[in-house]
């Protein structure tokens, strides 16, 4: 099998412009292509058409997203991690539905991702990029004709790619090598008579930060504003539960040991961390701006709806973390955006809370695709509101992390969020549980959990979380057997 390409290599151009009709539900309207573009611990506020951006941070193709069509600015993840996080995305469910808990289980048997769907209504589908559901399965999954994936987090450079059932290496950075075959897969084996579905996951920017050679160094000398939140002042944590604090020197903390020895960098420290991070980004857009070139100059952009998620929040020092897995808005939050001429208008903001498991509601209503009722996707369509319409929506969202024996420095954690007021529960450790004003308190520094004036609103969004979760079956707790250990090993020691 041939090698895809090295580095950022440069492709022909198809003139492809003739629309797929839907005849779903009796319709006779253009059906839309479908580019789900998915990055990995890309920060809600790390696009530099944003206030919040670091100031030297540079995302010129994300900001035309957003300026040619939909932010949608409080977008959040059901789960922060990896794994959880894809499978909600895939399958409209919560965790606790779709039983991908961590980073190390593969999907349970049977599991039907939404691209099924498309594919049985007549799209040409592949997935190109990072899988990570089974940590060491790259095998192709159902409902993708074409499959390039690779082991667990792979690597940054030289990446060996499954494609289609045979594994191959591949010269170049990562971020360029997905892009190149994504680009290549659009222009030599699409089916040009069929809508298709190209879902680009990206390993970029998971740590360890590793920008390209040509961008590392490029903000060397950017000055890094550190967050408020990552000073170990008695202000800081004077209110938090206990265990925030000692997170910060846990292996997900700033003053654990791997930040100091950080990527052999000739200075190695928290800025550097975080200038590796911006760096990482930067390439990160510059692929996502070569599939919008491609769309342009093959007038592909008229018929294609564009959606730009990242799997989960990261915090780079707030409350002395960095990392995901809390509720804290930098963990819970991600980046969303949606692109598609002539159908979503131009500097549209979406203001209402979306989740990552309403991405595939989202995009079957895209393609005039109705999902089964067998499907039980909790998330709902939120195309209208990037269409501009007005629908009913929800005014909460609920959050659920469990526990995990290789990193327990967090809780298991379940919480609710409104548009003003937040409520995390931890379980399983002794501590205080946590409750935020978001509107005088954005940074969540003072945790008002035994604040007596608030006592009542507490009450109410605690029991409202635990009545909602009961009502759908997530108070089943899950536990895995640590890794190593068989039952044999087990008997032997009693």
């Amino acid at each position: 099998m041939k090698t895809v390409g090295k580095g950022m290599a440069a492709l022909s151009i198809l003139n492809t412009t003739e629309p797929f009709m839907n005849t779903v539900q009796g319709k006779n309207q253009p059906r839309r292509n479908i580019i789900l573009l998915l990055s990995d611990d890309h920060r809600y506020d790390f696009m530099s058409f944003l206030n919040e951006s670091p100031a030297f941070l540079e995302t010129p193709n994300l900001d035309r997203m957003a300026r040619q069509g939909a932010h949608l600015a409080n977008a959040f993840v059901s789960t922060s991690l990896c794994s959880p996080s894809r499978a909600s995305i895939l399958t409209g469910q919560y965790m606790h539905h779709h039983g991908i808990v961590d980073n190390q289980r593969p999907e349970p048997e049977g599991t039907i991702f939404f691209p099924r769907y498309l594919q049985q209504a007549g799209y040409q589908t592949a997935f190109v990029g990072k899988w990570h559901m089974g940590h060491e399965d790259d095998d192709p999954r159902p409902g993708f004709d074409h499959w390039a994936s690779f082991k667990g987090q792979g690597t940054y450079f030289n990446p060996t790619l499954n494609i289609d059932g045979e594994r191959q290496t591949v010269e170049g950075y990562t971020t360029d090598v997905l892009t190149d075959h994504a680009l290549a897969w659009l222009q030599n084996q699409r089916d040009e008579s069929r809508p298709f579905f190209l879902y680009l996951s990206f390993k970029a920017v998971h740590y360890p930060f590793e920008p390209a050679p040509r961008h590392r160094g490029r903000y060397e000398k950017a000055e890094v504003v550190r967050p408020e939140t990552m000073a170990n002042t008695e202000d800081n944590y004077q209110t938090q539960p206990h265990w925030v604090r000692e997170r910060r020197y846990s292996i997900h903390g700033v003053d654990h040991m791997e930040t100091g020895q950080y990527d052999n960098d000739p200075v190695p420290s928290f800025d550097n961390l975080y200038r590796r991070y911006c760096e990482t980004v930067h390439g990160l857009d510059e692929n996502i701006g070569r599939v919008l070139h491609y769309l342009d100059e093959t007038g592909l952009s008229e018929s294609t709806l564009v959606m730009y998620m990242g799997d989960n929040g990261f915090a780079l020092g707030e409350h002395g973390f960095y990392d995901k897995r809390d509720a804290f808005e930098e963990s819970i939050r991600a980046p969303m955006l949606a692109y598609a001429p002539g159908m979503i208008a131009s500097n549209t903001i979406v203001s209402q809370m979306v989740q990552n498991i309403d991405i595939a509601s989202t995009l079957l209503a895209a393609a005039g695709v109705p999902p089964p009722a067998e499907a039980q996707m909790d998330g709902m369509s939120f195309l209208p509101l990037l269409r501009g319409g007005s629908i009913g929506w929800r005014d909460h969202i609920l959050y659920e992390y469990h526990w995990e024996w290789n990193f327990p420095a967090t809780p298991t954690v379940l919480a609710i969020r409104g548009e003003r007021y937040k409520y995390i529960f931890y379980h399983g450790v002794w501590d205080y549980d946590g409750f935020y004003d978001l509107q005088t308190d954005p940074y969540e520094r003072h945790n008002l959990i035994n604040v007596p004036a608030y006592r009542e609103r507490i009450e109410s969004m605690k029991r409202q979380l635990f009545d909602e979760l009961e009502a759908n079956g997530g108070l089943n707790l899950p536990i895995r057997r640590p890794q190593g250990e068989r039952l044999d090993q087990r008997k032997n020691r009693r």
